[in-house]
């Protein structure tokens, strides 16, 4: 099974998310938790509950912290774990500084969830 955080302010993104994977999550190859947040992210990373996790998909404009700065503490405290960066602002100066700091894929809105859907199945 996919373990899969979604951090994204925008309820819709994660409303999508479900219904786009609804086969797989109900097949049992994969499984969203979805946080609106970067502090509750980070808090269910930190907690001795947490499961295993395949992929981090954040959203890049967050408020307080943005996606950008939870990109840099996962790939320092957990770096075993993919992050893909999401925007609706294309290829700009975040495109740059993701790669740098070490994302893995970097996607823009609006999604191809096919797309995605086979690049999550094949981690």
């Amino acid at each position: 099974m996919k373990r899969i955080i979604i951090v994204d302010n925008e309820e819709d993104m994660h409303y999508l998310f479900s219904r786009k994977f609804r086969k797989e999550i109900k097949a049992g190859e994969v499984e969203i938790i979805s946080f609106m947040s970067v502090t509750e992210a980070l808090s269910y990373l930190d907690s001795s509950e947490k499961k295993h996790i395949d992929l981090i998909i954040s959203d890049i404009n967050l408020p307080i912290v943005n996606g950008l700065e939870l990109l840099q503490i996962i790939k320092e405290k957990y770096a075993q774990i993919n992050v893909w960066m999401l925007t609706a602002h294309g290829y700009d100066e975040n495109y740059k500084l993701a790669k740098e700091y070490g994302a893995n894929d970097y996607l823009v809105k609006p999604i191809n969830f096919e797309e995605i859907k086979q690049k999550i199945l094949n981690l």
